[in-house]
């Protein structure tokens, strides 16, 4: 169905809501390709689960299965505020799940404590699908208001991976595609949130100057391939034995110092060039190889959407050898536009959206950030989007009082107009310590550098 053009304009102009005529006229004409998710009255009551020992002993949790074969958790707190977190997880795990998604609960359990209800799903199927993930992510949104409780407000909360699912949920379902308004705001943490088709450039430049200084990924004994497919379709290779090449290399399983001078010269030129520590080289390596598998086995028809082509390398002691020796590979026109469209955000979202990031985070840059919000520019979403960042904490997890600090802010957004501002997080989050612990450490005045400053430019089809 074509909007017309004024009421599209309406639905996106920031503090206006759909009126209710139109919405019922829109859902009248169906959710059309975007909305895939059944009615929540055919799925199964979630039964009752013992709650994780980091949640509330008070608190209610709940699982199931739901029609798609994902798994999901629900924890209700005793004193409940009403209010939903629907979480997407990060990841994306390759294996198709088949427990519930309890380290999920149980690092999230924060919320729980904070007065939210929290609902989590582990997602279908194992594998790197953005759009399939967010449907599953909606889905359980519609299990808890069928089955659990009508929450007065839904905050829709996407971490690492998860947040570009989040991010591609709050375009997919929105009053026009679904007749109600399923997400009241979205927050995003550690997000991965270029797309897929920026975020992993810099894992195609980690495995061909990988293979410049190793080459034993693949070996000269083995059959050769291209490296932006991560591996040929069929080819089996498990983390341990990525893990043992790399180690064979660059030392990785040592301390520094107990590496040779070659070892540690190769580790060196992979932090300069490519811009991440030591430390983060063996799992962007993984991703880069399994991870790439996935995409380019099942979800891009055999080919890549990655490439170098017109990469130009800098910070290694020979800069002109390694541009000339580097393999060089363009992305497949149509395996590109295949994984833009299930990954990339279009910064077309209509509700309040704030993120979250630790400034030196090694698996989703900072950098990345500053794209989104772009992107967020571009699709005429800007004054919708509020970034802070942090100076202490993990990419996995920042502190326990910055969540709730992030919640209450984007809560006041969503249900009193109030726009928060970065410095007034900062200045409100200390007051979460009492109940949450120390840890707060946002800087206001922070602002993160272009991608193209971390990841260099590249052509593109």
């Amino acid at each position: 169905m074509n909007l017309p053009t004024e009421l599209a304009a309406h639905l996106l102009t920031p503090g206006r809501a759909a009126p209710l005529a139109a919405l019922l006229f829109i859902a009248g004409c169906g959710g059309g390709t975007d909305s895939p998710v059944l009615p929540a009255s055919s799925e199964t009551v979630p039964k009752a689960f013992v709650c994780p020992a980091a949640v509330p002993s008070t608190a209610t949790c709940l699982s199931g299965v739901d029609s798609k074969g994902a798994y999901y958790l629900i924890a209700k707190p005793v004193d409940w505020n009403g209010r939903l977190v629907l979480h997407a997880h990060g990841g994306p795990d390759l294996s198709a799940p088949t427990s519930e998604p309890v380290e999920d609960l149980t690092r999230w359990a924060v919320m729980v404590k904070a007065g939210y209800a929290w609902a989590g799903s582990s997602y279908r199927q194992g594998g790197v699908e953005v759009r399939a993930a967010a449907e599953d992510t909606e889905r359980l949104r519609g299990i808890f208001r069928t089955h659990v409780a009508q929450p007065i407000k839904t905050i829709l909360h996407g971490q690492s991976w998860g947040a570009g699912v989040a991010a591609k949920a709050a375009e997919m379902f929105t009053p026009l595609t679904v007749g109600e308004q399923p997400y009241d705001g979205v927050l995003l943490t550690s997000g991965v949130l270029a797309g897929g088709t920026r975020s992993y450039d810099f894992r195609t430049d980690l495995r061909v100057v990988y293979q410049y200084l190793c080459s034993n990924h693949p070996r000269p004994t083995e059959s050769q391939y291209p490296l932006n497919l991560g591996l040929p379709a069929g080819v089996a290779m498990k983390q341990a034995e990525v893990s043992a090449r790399v180690n064979e290399c660059l030392g990785l399983d040592k301390p520094a110092a107990q590496r040779t001078p070659a070892q540690q010269a190769k580790v060196q030129t992979i932090e300069n060039v490519i811009k991440i520590p030591a430390s983060a080289i063996q799992a962007h390596l993984n991703w880069g190889t399994l991870h790439f598998q996935d995409i380019t086995s099942k979800r891009t028809g055999g080919a890549s959407p990655f490439g170098n082509a017109g990469v130009n390398y800098t910070g290694s002691s020979d800069d002109a050898a390694l541009n000339a020796g580097v393999l060089r590979y363009r992305a497949d026109p149509t395996a590109y536009q295949r994984f833009s469209a299930d990954t990339d955000p279009t910064g077309r979202i209509a509700v309040p959206v704030l993120s979250a990031k630790w400034i030196s985070d090694p698996t989703a840059f900072v950098e990345l950030d500053a794209h989104f919000k772009s992107v967020m520019q571009q699709g005429g979403s800007a004054e919708r989007l509020v970034q802070t960042f942090t100076t202490n904490g993990t990419h996995s997890y920042i502190s326990d009082p910055t969540y709730p600090a992030l919640m209450a802010a984007l809560l006041q957004w969503v249900e009193q107009g109030t726009k928060p501002t970065a410095a007034s997080i900062a200045a409100a989050c200390p007051s979460f310590e009492a109940k949450f612990g120390t840890g707060c450490s946002f800087a206001p005045t922070y602002a993160p550098s272009a991608l193209e400053t971390r990841v260099p430019a590249r052509e593109r089809p």
